[in-house]
């Protein structure tokens, strides 16, 4: 039985990290396998958190609350405009021709405290969530995203 596809998003930004560097870098592809994304320093790390994809809506949430920060700052690969936060393990999502399983909610790292206190507790269920590969490929800002059922 074939999957049903269902648009949800797009892609609005994407970011890696480099060895050596604490800032992100702004891409405008990445590509993917089974390890992860290959641009990026945590690359065949662990595959259950190789891509951290975050909402738009959690820098909202941050705004709201005065803390304005800059897209990336939330450490993650993929910001889209659509909140996967609902979604659970082992759900799927195509995004371009790379296709992610969710693994995991994404927890809050100690780096969050030092742009600002409030940050852990603000965002504890909206920070973002990892996913893994299964399906290699490229992802490009403005790729359309699907939830496959």
């Amino acid at each position: 039985m074939q999957p049903t596809v269902q648009p949800v998003g797009t892609v609005t930004n994407l970011f890696v990290s480099r060895e050596g560097s604490s800032s992100r870098v702004v891409m405008s592809s990445i590509s993917l396998d089974e390890k992860g994304i290959l641009e990026d320093k945590y690359y065949d790390k662990n595959i259950h958190r190789s891509v951290l994809i975050t909402s738009q809506e959690s820098y909202l949430l941050t705004n709201d609350h005065n803390i304005l920060l800059p897209r990336g700052a939330l450490g993650e690969n993929i910001l889209t405009d659509y909140n996967p936060y609902h979604l659970n393990a082992g759900d799927k999502l195509q995004v371009g021709d790379v296709i992610l399983e969710i693994s995991q909610n994404c927890t809050m790292c100690d780096h969050l405290s030092n742009i600002d206190t409030r940050l852990p507790e603000l965002l504890k269920e909206d920070r973002g969530i990892f996913a893994k590969v299964i399906q290699k490929g490229v992802i490009q800002k403005g790729d359309k995203i699907h939830l496959l059922n």
